[in-house]
């Protein structure tokens, strides 16, 4: 009997050895991590862009197609009394069209369907006041099939614009016919050419024309049925608003949030469009329109603006957090004038002269903090990657927002950019660049200015500096930076060494919105 509990003792023993052995064996093929869970992103702060709006506003600039009889009867806003055999462009080219567009950095090109005087550059179904009754193409032309062919083949989208002043049409004036055969028209479009990223109305009608009531509400909807990835522009939304003025400024103070409830498409307060509403409950960002020439239709006595201005209008559109619609408009060959080519040229050269060195990436980058201390995440480097994935963030409660760039030399630069993450909603409503002066051993400011949004571009006399100091002052929750930039523009207007820029003023409104805020 011994013998036997000595042998169960030995077996039971060398079992719990194997078990043990066993245990620790499975143990060791797991990695065992000490780290913390990830803090979550912060709550987006409404409003927010759809998935529409985000890719327009991230696109910058789009290139506006004015062409129609107008190109060769001179004029600006047709009668609807030409005769559809002046419309005859005989080296027509809508793939050069895009081509220049694309090669100058525009995501989009928009083209006039149907401009007041009612001539269709589709052949409608609905009116013979179109293409088919001209000579171009022996009356089997489509200039939009042509276009949407070669903006699809470029991987650029689309947009229409279709007037609904119709200085031709006999119905216009009888609402409900009149609206039916709008509609009817803006099927055609939206069903026969693809894929469209934007429709543009807009309110425009001379004095003492027809009163016309528009069924806004009912073309919006069939619009977004028709075309869901579109946005639809106009005076007041609902996707995309007109700044204000067709000089392609948009206010010094631009929020993409907005009331549509104080607005009307004919009638909505200029200043409102141009600053939006820091209180808004509707995203509606804003774009800016204006032409390359004087007139908005090719003219052969007229030339295009210089690509300096075009810098310039570039400054105040895309670097005030709105998109840049540049008009080109096709002369009466049908093709994009060489000196406009020119320019457009220039400019894109401009651009990217300035823009491909960001300065700020010798930088080392720091923060007054990082939300839940996680710097791979929300850390103050993010700024320096292009994207909306990734963005400093500070820690939550904190009354210091503040970014930190050391340089091991000194760099001299005139343009600071700062971008903001929009799709977690517009925050910043003002904020300051300090530089850090080594002889007196105190904080200078550089530049101030109020809203960021999608992309904000200040310029400033040259400074030079080993240290900067980035400030928000307020913002409507904590703030959220994408990206920063600084960089050296050789290109703008001078007077001796200091930059000629639009002086920032503020109005008592203004103020009193961001005391608020």
């Amino acid at each position: 009997m011994k013998n036997q509990s000595k042998v169960h003792y030995n077996l039971s023993r060398t079992m719990n050895s194997l078990i043990t052995l066993l245990f620790f064996s499975i143990l060791s093929t797991f990695k065992i991590s000490n780290s913390s869970p990830l803090k979550p992103h912060p709550l987006p702060i409404l409003p927010i862009p759809s998935s529409q709006q985000l890719q327009w506003q991230l696109g910058s600039m789009a290139m506006f197609l004015h062409f129609g009889p107008n190109t060769f009867t001179d004029s600006e806003w047709g009668t609807g009394k030409a005769n559809p055999s002046v419309f005859n462009p005989t080296h027509l080219n809508a793939t050069q069209w895009v081509q220049i567009a694309k090669d100058s950095g525009f995501s989009r090109v928009i083209l006039t369907a149907k401009h007041h005087d009612g001539f269709c550059l589709w052949p409608s179904e609905y009116t013979d006041y179109s293409v088919k009754s001209s000579p171009f193409r022996g009356g089997a032309g489509d200039v939009v099939a042509e276009l949407a062919a070669a903006a699809a083949e470029a991987g650029i989208g689309l947009g229409l614009y279709l007037s609904p002043w119709d200085r031709h049409d006999p119905c216009y004036g009888k609402t409900l016919e009149y609206n039916e055969f709008y509609l009817s028209q803006m099927t055609e479009l939206l069903t026969n050419y693809g894929e469209i990223k934007e429709v543009w109305l807009d309110g425009a009608k001379g004095e003492g024309e027809k009163d016309m009531e528009y069924f806004f509400d009912t073309w919006f909807s069939l619009i977004h049925q028709l075309q869901p990835g579109a946005v639809i522009f106009s005076d007041a939304g609902p996707d995309v608003r007109w700044i204000g003025d067709e000089a392609g400024h948009a206010g010094s103070t631009c929020w993409s949030l907005f009331n549509r409830t104080n607005a009307k498409i004919g009638d909505t307060d200029p200043l409102y469009s141009q600053e939006g509403d820091g209180f808004g409950q509707d995203w509606v960002p804003a774009e800016c329109d204006v032409s390359i020439r004087p007139g908005w239709f090719w003219h052969a006595l007229e030339s295009p603006k210089p690509a300096v201005q075009l810098l310039d209008i570039y400054y105040n559109s895309v670097g005030r957090n709105c998109l840049f619609l540049l008009n080109v408009p096709p002369n009466s060959s049908g093709l994009i004038s060489e000196q406009d080519i020119k320019v457009l040229e220039e400019f894109r050269e401009m651009k990217k002269s300035i823009f491909s060195n960001n300065l700020a990436r010798k930088a080392l980058v720091n923060s007054s903090s990082i939300r839940g201390g996680q710097v791979s995440q929300f850390g103050p480097k993010n700024v320096l990657k292009e994207g909306l994935d990734k963005y400093w963030a500070p820690e939550e409660n904190e009354k210091k927002w503040e970014l930190y760039l050391e340089f091991k030399d000194s760099v001299s630069f005139n343009v600071l950019e700062i971008r903001e993450p929009i799709h977690m909603g517009q925050r910043v409503a003002s904020f300051h660049l300090e530089t850090h002066n080594t002889v007196s051993g105190k904080w200078e400011r550089v530049v101030r200015s109020t809203t960021i949004g999608n992309k904000r571009l200040l310029r400033f006399p040259k400074v030079e500096s080993r240290s900067l100091k980035l400030v928000v002052d307020k913002a409507r929750a904590d703030p959220l930076i994408s990206y920063l930039g600084i960089y050296m523009d050789k290109f703008s207007v001078s007077s001796g060494n200091t930059t000629k820029i639009t002086t920032i003023t503020r109005t008592l409104k203004e103020e009193q919105q961001l005391h608020d805020l």
